[in-house]
């Protein structure tokens, strides 16, 4: 449609009656409005439907549509009703999916980097996890937008412990269990059969029917999800030693962020990060009374001596000398233990 300039100027030097003229050939030859276009961002995701993250989710997406007038809408898929993460990961790229709430192990699908979370026992606290994941996340923002993805928001899993059908204190007793490990994951796989462990390859969404045809009788997950998904009932013992924190990320496809506007990206952020703000208050605090919760249900907490914590921690780090440069790429695991050793020394903390 004209502009207001245009009249403004034919007014100046043209008749009353062709000014009028003008304005109707205008109004008859510009095209009708078009309605807003609604963008339908599909989410879908592993975590169970009703949980604290699938909750924080929703109330997210309704921000996203309060805040843009309904021009983006979020549809949520969770409970794994989608697949597996690295299912969501390849109908993100096919363009099935615009968005997914994977962890490290569908965000590594994507870029080796983030396999740097999956080292055990690479973090002892959370201040020391966030103090290094603020460092690293420029970084592995870059990565994954060379990979078509765009990075909205972390999203804190909580504590990872390992749940075990017989009471496990020592590494030389989990050597002996046949534990979970995720499908596809091949070189970690491997790895864990070099140090003479017994992983099991199987998609995150059998892990109770693993458990209960007997396939596994370990796994490794945060005490929160354990309870959601009632999985602690086939597995009432927990090693009372962590092995990591179970980081996640939201990510959405470069092609879908690309049909959004500026200014609605810029709103959509601010949900994200309210979205991880809540994670981070929230999902430690429900960690621990999922324990409780567990306990009060016949969990039993294995408690590690300080010799089997040594040992704990030694195999730790042979895992993370053998991921250097296989899983993960050798720069940022050094900028990951630069980050984190700096934290420690000026902070008191560490083993």
């Amino acid at each position: 449609m004209a502009s207001p300039r245009f009249f403004a100027f034919v007014s100046r030097f043209l008749a009353p009656a062709a000014v009028a003229l003008a304005a109707l050939a205008a109004v008859s030859l510009a095209p009708a409005p078009a309605a807003a276009q609604t963008q339908i961002i599909k989410l879908a995701t592993l975590v169970p439907d009703g949980s604290v993250w699938d909750k924080s989710m929703r109330v997210m997406g309704a921000e996203w549509a309060a805040s843009t007038q309904g021009r983006v809408s979020l549809r949520v898929y969770p409970g794994g009703v989608a697949g597996d993460e690295p299912d969501l990961v390849r109908k993100m790229r096919i363009g099935q999916l615009q968005a997914a709430a994977v962890t490290t192990a569908g965000l590594a699908n994507i870029d080796p980097a983030f396999n740097v979370f999956n080292i055990p026992m690479f973090f002892t606290s959370y201040p020391e996890l966030y103090a290094t994941l603020d460092k690293l996340t420029p970084l592995l923002r870059q990565r994954l937008e060379a990979k078509g993805f765009v990075l909205l928001a972390w999203g804190h899993g909580g504590w990872v412990y390992f749940f075990t059908k017989q009471p496990v204190a020592s590494v030389e007793e989990l050597r002996k269990c046949k534990m979970f490990a995720w499908a596809g994951d091949d070189q970690m796989i491997s790895l864990w059969r070099e140090f003479g462990f017994h992983p099991v390859a199987l998609a995150a969404t059998d892990i109770m029917t693993g458990l209960q045809t007997g396939m596994i009788d370990a796994y490794p997950t945060t005490p929160l999800l354990g309870l959601s998904l009632s999985w602690y009932r086939m597995t009432p013992n927990m090693v009372g030693v962590g092995l990591a924190p179970l980081v996640g990320g939201l990510i959405i496809t470069k092609t879908a962020w690309a049909r959004i506007s500026e200014p609605d990206r810029a709103r959509i952020m601010q949900g994200c990060a309210r979205l991880e703000n809540r994670l981070e208050v929230e999902v430690p605090r429900q960690d621990t009374t999922a324990v409780d919760e567990m306990r009060k249900k016949g969990l039993k907490v294995i408690a590690v001596s300080p010799a089997n914590l040594a040992q704990f921690r030694g195999t730790a780090d042979q895992f993370a000398n053998g991921m250097s440069g296989i899983k993960v790429p050798p720069d940022v695991l050094a900028l990951a233990r630069r980050e984190r050793d700096a934290f420690r020394q000026k902070n008191g903390g560490g083993r």
